[in-house]
């Protein structure tokens, strides 16, 4: 086993273990239709193991960025199998980030539509608006009686995805969005069966990830985790609490046998890292390179200490569309541009599409 050995993941057989992170790039337009753009840049990193899409909304209240895809309309799922028919042409294969944004949104970003969340807290900070930047709101409390339908949310834009030609799915449970802000005590406050113990925290993302599987199956259907990461807000400060809360999560689906589980940590060897690991009956990919970006031999290394199954990596596969031949090769890396890795909403192809394959010098 190696970084570039195969590797299988559910139903979707992967020919190496380097996975293309799920990185916003809002290029979508104010419609959320991916573009011909989009496309392209995909299909460029086909030779990664695995991508998966940039977040993408489930509902139109879950939109958290301007110039974010969706996958709700006709016109989103038509744009995705554009994407999807461009990948597989390539050789590769695609899963579908399904983000709900949770608190982290406003209505001059989703339409007008209520911002909702576990509990009535806002986020201190501004967000990205079509008006411009505002502050975030305080959220909807979602009642009890509210929580099927939001899960409806999630199973409708799986079987979308799934409609747009995805190979499966990973649910967005990081990074401080709606499904991490149920699992962090920071945000999450609410004294009903969802709230105030760690196994309470983890029902929800359960509940949901259940009836997700049960829509598309198991064996497409991954998730994503950041414990400890502490951003937009979901704060998880007490070790204990923390391995206790992702503990139930990760032993409340295992038993139905998950394709993976993705896990962002800055540290790969970490305890809380390696004990859910231990608990989790599948495929594990981890993905260290948040604050810095994971370099070749840290990415070697993970493997050759058996730290997890494949390897996740953004900023390299942003700026190196044929990343797997130049780390197998130990060529040099074209350099990211951090100022093109967003664009104002319109299609742009600087940062985007225009990064080179490595050309040999004959």
């Amino acid at each position: 086993m190696n970084l570039f050995s195969p590797l299988t993941l559910g139903s979707i057989e992967l020919p190496n273990r380097l996975i293309m992170a799920p990185l916003t790039r809002t290029r979508s337009g104010r419609d959320g239709v991916p573009t011909a753009l989009m496309a392209e840049h995909y299909s460029q990193r086909a030779s990664l193991g695995l991508i998966v899409s940039e977040g993408t909304y489930p509902s139109f209240a879950g939109q958290g960025f301007t110039g974010q895809p969706g996958l709700v309309t006709d016109e989103q799922i038509a744009g995705w199998k554009n994407v999807t028919d461009a990948v597989h042409a390539a050789g590769g294969r695609i899963v579908a980030q399904v983000m709900h944004a949770g608190r982290v949104t406003h209505s001059g970003t989703n339409g007008g539509r209520e911002v909702v969340a576990p509990s009535a807290i806002a986020i201190d900070g501004v967000t990205r608006t079509y008006e411009g930047k505002q502050p975030f709101p305080v959220p909807h409390a979602l009642t009890t009686a509210e929580l099927p339908g939001i899960i409806e949310e999630f199973v409708a834009g799986s079987r979308a995805a799934m409609k747009a030609g995805f190979d499966g799915v990973e649910l967005h449970s990081a990074n401080g969005y709606l499904l991490h802000e149920f699992l962090a005590a920071g945000a999450n406050q609410r004294t009903d069966i969802y709230g105030g113990s760690p196994e309470n925290r983890a029902r929800f993302v359960i509940e949901v990830y259940r009836a997700v599987a049960e829509a598309i199956g198991a064996d497409r259907t991954g998730i994503r985790i950041s414990p400890e990461h502490n951003v937009q807000g979901a704060l998880e400060t007490n070790p204990a609490e923390t391995l206790a809360t992702y503990t139930a999560l990760v032993n409340g689906i295992s038993p139905l046998k998950p394709a993976f589980l993705s896990i962002l940590h800055k540290d790969p060897s970490d305890i809380l890292v390696q004990e859910l690991r231990r608990s989790f009956d599948g495929p594990v990919l981890l993905n260290s390179g948040f604050g810095v970006i994971t370099t070749r031999e840290e990415a070697i290394g993970m493997m050759a200490n058996e730290l997890c199954d494949g390897v996740v990596v953004g900023r390299p596969a942003i700026a190196n569309p044929d990343l797997v031949r130049r780390w197998q090769e130990d060529l040099p890396l074209n350099t990211p541009d951090p100022s093109t890795f967003y664009s104002d909403g319109s299609d742009s192809a600087a940062g985007y599409t225009d990064y080179p394959a490595y050309a040999d010098a004959s």
